[in-house]
């Protein structure tokens, strides 16, 4: 079971590229896509439906030698072990490109942006999302205390889940803008109601349980820990109620926990 599903601002993320890929597959053909940051593989199956081949890479040899073998029946999909500061491939490969949560890690944020400019063809789309550094309130009140008054942070909340920095939308859109992008798409993922319903404990989880809690290059494998699989749990209908409830009240607020984004290489 993929019990990430059942966190509402993964089963956010998730719905914004599953979405976006049906919506945007009707007017593109996408000959070949690039997950950039695979992790565990649980996007792999669903992306790979809109593409007629799809490379997955993560920096992770561990999480990527999992994703493989939780895909194996799934048709033209390769995994690389890649840095996506440094990728391998040719200038102007891919005309999709997806990255979940992994601009926030990679500690040169706008040399990646750099490096999806280079491997994107002209018109080719990529789907980003990152936490926001305009996280609301009540998902970290902790760590927005302190920046009131400090540049230090507790690792938890918004800074839990190896986040030594979150991403600003308007650095993200200057960086786009540097790199040749238009921005076709922002949207906010995940608002005041999110926030509090998953303030500080699932940071802890995620440190007790996940394999690779801290989403880095050489993360220990832990003696017990919880892997997803590709089977969605029934009760995701309550996750879905969530989500379609902090949506209305918040989808225009100035802060949310993530960011969705959409930009398309320039011709």
């Amino acid at each position: 079971m993929n019990y990430k599903l059942l966190f509402p601002t993964y089963r956010n993320r998730y719905l914004f590229i599953q979405r976006n890929l049906e919506r945007l597959s009707r007017k593109h053909r996408f000959e070949r896509g690039l997950n950039l940051g695979a992790g565990e593989g649980d996007y792999d199956g669903m992306i790979a439906r809109y593409c007629d081949h799809l490379i997955s890479c993560d920096i992770n040899e561990q999480d990527i030698n999992y994703a493989r073998a939780l895909n194996a029946a799934v048709p033209s999909l390769e995994y690389r072990v890649e840095d996506a500061l440094n990728l391998s491939f040719e200038d102007n490969t891919f005309d999709l490109l997806v990255s979940v949560e992994v601009i926030e890690h990679v500690g040169r944020p706008e040399r990646m942006i750099e490096e999806i400019r280079r491997v994107l063809r002209p018109g080719g789309l990529a789907l980003i999302t990152f936490p926001s550094l305009d996280f609301p309130f009540t998902y970290d009140p902790v760590n927005r205390l302190l920046s009131y008054f400090t540049d230090k942070k507790i690792a938890q909340g918004a800074y839990a889940f190896g986040h030594e920095y979150l991403v600003s939308k308007d650095d993200f859109r200057a960086w786009a803008e540097k790199n040749n992008f238009e921005v076709l798409q922002e949207r906010n993922l995940s608002g005041y109601l999110v926030g509090l319903l998953e303030m500080y404990w699932t940071g802890i989880a995620q440190r007790i349980f996940k394999a690779n809690a801290t989403n880095l290059s050489a993360g220990k494998e832990k003696k017990v820990a919880l892997r997803p699989s590709t089977k969605g749990p029934f009760l995701t209908i309550l996750t879905d109620g969530i989500i379609k409830a902090d949506d209305a009240l918040f989808r225009n607020a100035s802060r949310s926990v993530g960011k969705g984004f959409i930009i398309q290489k320039k011709g």
